[in-house]
Order: structure tokens, then C-alpha cells, then sequence
């Protein structure tokens, strides 16, 4: 018992410092947007009064229940995947509810919060849902195919679908990283993750500046919050989810934080030279190059 709870808030302390860190690396990704485009740019502690202003709004407009279930299981995936997200190599507190196979199950996480937003949307007033949803879904299916490549060719690699032990077999130097040792998965994920975090030319969804609708119009006051909050969690975790399969894990909270913002930052980079993709052109381009490089991953570690 005293085990479990002292479990538990080593959990939430992890949780407390993922959502921090979320929010300090998205203030800091804008301001990087900002002083491309030679603006000032927001400041860094502006996501902080965002959050604030979201849950101290009530709101008054009624769509029914599945409309506001959407950011709660937008939330739950974001969550679902820290908690059985090793964060630091070898610290007992910091390897949350991992357990052999929890990357399949985390694979799933990543998919239930998307699929939870289009329930939602489906409910929503708005005439465009259906096109949103459309979208939205149809881009992360063919994200998930190179994904599940690579996925599939390092556990064959490592002969396990733990990511502790996939963490473990990468230690021993830049050399051991997967990195190194599979270049197609690594090149096949980091490609798909480009669209798993949703920056251009993969913004399909919210189309900024373009569509006057989405999830940022339509969710407002508390249910924006609680989608604001998912956001800075869910980044963080998909990020090191990529550094724990690819580039050797984290064995102190200094590394955490270089590594994911690394790994972040090369979505948003990315998301500065080129422009927006159509929905066409998003799906086509997931099912050539990415999609290409995960096959001959599994055909070269077979």
C-alpha cells in the first residue's frame, strides 16, 4: 500500500513537471515563430495566462454530452500515454506505470485521443465538422502506417516491445542509439512525426489563419483549457516517446528537457520553410517517402 501511493505521487510530480515544461516549450516555440517572421513575439509565461483565462471562463452554450466527452478523451490519451511512459532511465519514480508491452499500449493512447476529438466534433454545431473530421483522421491514419513500421522493426531488433528494455539496449554511446543501428525506422518515424505534432505543413485540422473554425473556436472557456493543457503534455510525451525509441532515452531530467526540445523543435522548424499542405497532398506524401523508408526498415532488420 505505502508502496502504491508513494507511486502515485511520484507519478503526479512527473506529470506536474511534463505539464511545465509543455508550456514553457510552447511559449518558447512561439517566440522562435515570432523573431522568424521579425516580430517580438509573445512572451514566455503567456501559455500560463492562456490556461488561466481558459478554466476561469464558464461556459453557457449547451451541444450535448459527446461534444464536451471530446477534450476529456483528448486529455485521457495524452495522459494515458505518460503514464506508461518511461521518463528517466533507470530511476524507479520516474518509470510511471511502464510494463512489458506498454509501447502497444501506448500506440493505442495516441490514436484514442484523436478518435475522442472527432466524437466530439461530430456533436458539435457547426456545418464544417464533418470536414474537420474527415481530415483529421485521414491524415493520422497514414501517419500511423510509417509509425507502425518503424514500431514493428525495432521490436524485432530488440526483441521486445518494452520501452524500458528498448531504452536499455541503447546504452553505451551515441553508437547504441537506434539511430545508428536502424536509420529507415529512425527516418521513417521522424518523418510521421511531423504530422503527429501537427505543425505545418501538416496543420490540417485548424487550418490557422485560413478557416475561422476548429477546435480553438469551437471548445471555448474550460473545454479550450482542458485541450490547451493535453497540448503541452502531449507534446512532451511524443517527444520523448521518439527519444526513448530512437536516441537512447533519458537518464537525468537535463537530458529529458535537450532531447525533447530538440525533437520538438525540428517539427517546428520544419513547420517555417515549408507551407501548408492540402489534404491531398498531406495523405499522398505520408504513403510515398515515409511510408517507403518503413518498409525497407522491416525488409533490412529481417
Amino acid at each position: 500500500m505505502e508502496f502504491t501511493v508513494s507511486k502515485i505521487l511520484w507519478t503526479l510530480l512527473g506529470l506536474f513537471i511534463v505539464l511545465n515544461w509543455g508550456l514553457i516549450m510552447g511559449g518558447t516555440m512561439r517566440k522562435i515563430g515570432a523573431r522568424v517572421a521579425k516580430r517580438h513575439g509573445i512572451p514566455l509565461y503567456q501559455p500560463y495566462i492562456d490556461l488561466i483565462k481558459n478554466y476561469a471562463i464558464r461556459s453557457q452554450i449547451t451541444h450535448g454530452i459527446m461534444f464536451y466527452l471530446g477534450p476529456v478523451f483528448r486529455l485521457s490519451g495524452g495522459v494515458g500515454i505518460f503514464l506508461f511512459l518511461p521518463l528517466i532511465f533507470g530511476n524507479e519514480h520516474w518509470s510511471n506505470f511502464s510494463f512489458s508491452g506498454d509501447l502497444v499500449l501506448i500506440l493505442y493512447f495516441q490514436f484514442f485521443g484523436m478518435l475522442g476529438m472527432a466524437l466530439g466534433a461530430g456533436e458539435g454545431g457547426h456545418p464544417y465538422s464533418a470536414i474537420g473530421i474527415s481530415r483529421g483522421l485521414s491524415q493520422f491514419t497514414t501517419i500511423e502506417v510509417p509509425m507502425t513500421l518503424a514500431v514493428i522493426s525495432i521490436a524485432v531488433q530488440y526483441n521486445t516491445l518494452s520501452i524500458s528494455e528498448i531504452v536499455a539496449a541503447q546504452q553505451g554511446g551515441f553508437a547504441h542509439w537506434t539511430m545508428i543501428t536502424n536509420p529507415f525506422a529512425t527516418a521513417a518515424a521522424v518523418l510521421s512525426m511531423l504530422g503527429a505534432f501537427g505543425h505545418s505543413p501538416f496543420n490540417l485540422v485548424k487550418a490557422p489563419n485560413e478557416i475561422p473554425i476548429g477546435p480553438p473556436t469551437e471548445y471555448h472557456a474550460t473545454y479550450l483549457g482542458v485541450l490547451r493543457t493535453n497540448a503541452a503534455i502531449l507534446h512532451v510525451v511524443e517527444a520523448a516517446l521518439f527519444m526513448n525509441l530512437f536516441f537512447g532515452g533519458a537518464t537525468n531530467w537535463f537530458e529529458f528537457i535537450l532531447k525533447t526540445f530538440l525533437i520538438y523543435f525540428w517539427s517546428v522548424f520544419v513547420g517555417m520553410v515549408f507551407p501548408r499542405f492540402r489534404i491531398e497532398q498531406s495523405v499522398q506524401w505520408f504513403l510515398k517517402i515515409p511510408l517507403v523508408l518503413g518498409i525497407i526498415a522491416i525488409i533490412v532488420i529481417l
